[in-house]
């Protein structure tokens, strides 16, 4: 009798089978202020409207660029009920999980899914730096926190956290665990991904004007954060990449470059905040211990804005 020799990665691709396979577009969107710092729901739900009228497969809200660690608690469930009641289903809405201990992440999960979410976007552990063993842990212990499916966000320049294609390897195992958002800002890591694990995980970019270049070595989505201001522009570059037609593409991705590095700094949510207000999506206002930015650095913000903008294709 002759027995069949499983390779690891026909033993990975088991573990995805049953949930479902995100691919595409799914903006990181906004959470939207009035000038005193309250969260306007009537202006987040219109801007969610506009995403999902621009083709996105999905939408990731309570991520980075929604100010989660900046939210209250009953803010955060508000924003996620927003998009559910907006979604009405059309598309798959997922939440960041951006807490500073495991219960209250647990908990945290637990009312996303009473509410109906579809999934999540788990970061690293916030404000502690975990080793690699208690970021293993901390990721186990999530994902037996619900039975629905998550991505994992991977952003060490952000978070100082780095989860390497090893522990990628490790995790394998963990079935509703199927995404992988990637923003390392080191493009070798899709290769490597891909070489370690295969197609076990669904590969996002993270990193916006990093967007071309990852979609070449082979990705399955993008967690857009600059391309909210812009979000027809934005689907039609992920259409042409995914069609290969790329001097297309390579034309619309110089024409938008300036606009993604927008998403590169410190002050990340400001200047996306500001671009949307500059293409008629949103204000400025941001919850502080942020504030909008001013002088020069606004100045500067809003000519490499203002400039891409009059030549929008």
């Amino acid at each position: 009798m002759m027995f069949r020799v499983f390779r690891p990665i026909d033993i990975f691709s088991i573990f995805a089978m049953s949930h479902p396979r995100w691919t595409g577009v799914f903006p990181a969107a906004i959470t939207h202020m009035h000038a005193d710092q309250s969260i306007d729901l009537d202006a987040t739900a219109r801007h969610f409207e506009a995403l999902i009228q621009s083709g996105v497969s999905g939408l990731v809200v309570c991520g980075s660029l929604g100010e989660n660690q900046c939210l209250q608690p009953e803010e955060k469930r508000a924003v996620v009920r927003c998009a559910l009641e907006t979604a009405k289903g059309r598309v798959p809405v997922l939440s960041g999980v951006a807490e500073t201990s495991t219960r209250a992440a647990a908990t945290y999960m637990h009312d996303c899914a009473a509410l109906g979410i579809s999934g999540f976007m788990v970061m690293p552990p916030m404000v502690y730096k975990a080793d690699q063993a208690e970021l293993l842990h901390w990721f186990r212990s999530l994902a037996a926190a619900t039975p629905l499916p998550w991505m994992l966000y991977n952003n060490p320049v952000g978070y100082h956290a780095d989860v390497t294609p090893e522990m990628f390897a490790e995790l394998a195992d963990i079935p509703n665990l199927v995404a992988i958002k990637e923003s390392s800002a080191n493009t070798r890591r899709i290769t490597e991904l891909r070489n370690q694990v295969g197609d076990r995980y669904q590969i996002f970019t993270g990193v916006d004007d990093l967007f071309l270049e990852s979609a070449i070595l082979g990705i399955d989505g993008w967690v857009a954060g600059s391309g909210i201001a812009f979000p027809k522009e934005n689907q039609q570059l992920w259409d042409l990449a995914k069609a290969g037609r790329w001097d297309e593409a390579r034309a619309l991705y110089r024409w938008s470059q300036p606009l993604m590095k927008l998403d590169t700094h410190v002050h990340f949510v400001q200047y996306i905040k500001l671009l949307c207000q500059e293409t008629g999506l949103a204000k400025e206002w941001v919850r502080e211990p942020r504030l909008p930015i001013s002088g020069a650095e606004r100045e500067s913000v809003l000519k490499t804005i203002r400039t891409a903008l009059a030549q929008r294709p």
